[in-house]
């Protein structure tokens, strides 16, 4: 083992005071460029802490994927009439103490929710909002359509507990539902209707939660509130394209019976245009429906594991949340996974006729492509025949005019007394002109050819 000992000009001795820091040799280490974003992502959008006598209120807005400047623009005009500091650009939350009340405004992916918590000390809930301690006009003109809002009391658990007719008056007279959370340290009562301001009511009755428990709690219940609203935004589209689907589903089983008395290259056709124009509607309606279903499946699965947190016990003779939200929710919820399911199996049918079609159109083709091929291979048989036939005749004709044009030069020297009986050349010169005729044709064709 080898030791590196510095030189003694410039070895020192370390003092406690000049020891490196623990923190020095990290900080040298090469960091990765969102680790501190990802780090502190456990402590964004951390849960209030809430007193009894606490009063919150909560609006949800879709914001439909608009550009989050317009809310920038709404929060800091509350800002400036308080003499606030506004949320920093490009910021997902803000939180912050206006004195009389305190706003959390947090945005999702599809939607924004405005918080606002004060404290009002009386005996009646729901008689005093924090939305009625917003400037006059503002809550009106917040950025988006409101898809779910909630008032939520939290109360000291009165002795002896309030009945059931008792409560019934702070909700409208309306049907309450109620039940204990968190190993009965705290009781729930709702309506779950919405009443005459627009918005829900959770009365929360508190006998052992400590502020941060009753914080968790409050998010929770605020969180089901907008998640369930959320699942249900899928509700009316399943229901309005489940129709279509049906008539689609009627066609399909109608192309499927005719391809079994097909008949020809046309009737092929015919069916394969009309599959093709069902599996682009089809495309069309999974295209338009498929990130609203995909939402709905993931905000559903966040309600019930919100339902499992409250760990809900019974109260005899009363519903539990557990028992009233996914009463609809859920066969609400299997509505549109089963439209998204006929969507996808009838997408899968379409595309195995159509498969089944093509093959069947191949199968046509390649058979007239044979009947082709032959019909092509006969008339070429033919045309060679033809062309034998006509090379024949050439061959004919061209020796004739030779044996023509030996019989006037054998005649000529004939009667120049330099050749004796013209007839006997004429006849020897017919096998050699058609001999000759015939390889020079001959030639000529496996030029061309060649």
């Amino acid at each position: 083992m080898t030791v590196f000992v510095p030189p003694a000009s410039t070895a020192t001795m370390a003092t406690p005071a000049q020891s490196p820091s623990p923190a020095e040799p990290a900080r040298l280490l090469p960091i990765h460029a969102d680790r501190d974003r990802l780090f502190n992502e456990l402590h964004t959008r951390p849960f209030p802490v809430l007193e009894q006598g606490s009063r919150v209120s909560q609006v949800a807005l879709l914001h439909g994927g608009k550009d989050v400047a317009a809310e920038y623009r709404h929060i800091q005009i509350l800002c400036e009439r308080y003499s606030i500091l506004p949320p920093a650009p490009g910021s997902s939350c803000y939180y912050q103490n206006f004195g009389g009340f305190e706003l959390r405004w947090e945005r999702h992916t599809e939607f924004s929710t405005y918080t606002f918590i004060h404290r009002v000390d009386g005996p009646e809930p729901f008689q005093r909002t924090a939305l009625s301690l917003l400037p006059p006009g503002w809550l009106a003109e917040l950025p988006g359509e409101v898809i779910s809002g909630l008032h939520i009391e939290i109360m000291a658990m009165p002795e002896p507990s309030p009945g059931t007719e008792a409560l019934r008056q702070h909700f409208e007279g309306h049907r309450l539902i109620s039940s204990w959370v968190i190993d009965r340290k705290a009781r729930l009562w709702t309506a779950y209707r919405i009443h005459n301001d627009g918005l829900g009511r959770i009365l929360v009755l508190n006998k052992e939660l400590n502020p941060c428990l009753l914080g968790r709690l409050v998010r929770r219940l605020l969180e089901l509130e907008t998640y369930r609203m959320m699942v249900l935004l899928a509700f009316p589209m399943a229901r309005s394209i489940a129709p279509g689907i049906a008539d689609m589903d009627q066609q399909l089983a109608s192309i499927n019976e005719q391809i079994n008395a097909i008949r020809g290259l046309d009737d092929e056709r015919r069916l394969l245009g009309q599959l093709s124009t069902l599996a682009a509607r089809i495309e069309h309606l999974r295209s338009d429906t498929n990130f609203r279903f995909s939402a709905a499946r993931a905000y559903y699965e966040l309600v019930l594991s919100r339902l499992e947190e409250l760990r809900e016990q019974e109260e005899p003779g009363m519903q539990t949340f557990n028992e009233f939200l996914p009463r609809r929710l859920t066969p609400a919820f299997r509505t549109c996974e089963a439209v998204s399911g006929q969507l996808d199996n009838l997408s899968r049918r379409i595309d195995r006729a159509s498969e089944l079609l093509r093959t069947r159109v191949d199968l046509t083709l390649e058979a007239q492509n044979q009947d082709l091929l032959q019909s092509m291979n006969n008339r070429s048989q033919v045309q060679l025949q033809l062309q034998q036939a006509v090379e024949g005749l050439s061959v004919v004709a061209i020796s004739y005019y030779m044996v023509g044009l030996v019989k006037y030069m054998a005649g000529s020297l004939h009667e120049m007394g330099v050749l004796h009986y013209p007839e006997l050349w004429v006849g020897v010169s017919v096998p050699v002109c058609v001999l000759l005729v015939w390889r020079g044709v001959k030639r000529l064709r496996k030029q061309l050819v060649g």
